[in-house]
């Protein structure tokens, strides 16, 4: 498997999770929420230096 595939995965599962976290929670500035939409930045932004 590919690194950009790779990476897409790993978007996929951040993006899931932060929506989950959304439905399920009503304080979207929870630890657990940052840390998500961090991973999810990071993912996104090494994705786009790779494309």
């Amino acid at each position: 498997m590919g690194i950009k595939n790779e990476l897409l995965e790993k978007i996929e599962c951040c993006r899931k999770q932060m929506t989950d976290l959304y439905y399920e929670s009503t304080e979207l500035s929870s630890d657990e929420m940052v840390s998500i939409s961090t991973r999810l930045d990071h993912l996104l932004n090494t994705y786009s230096k790779i494309s």
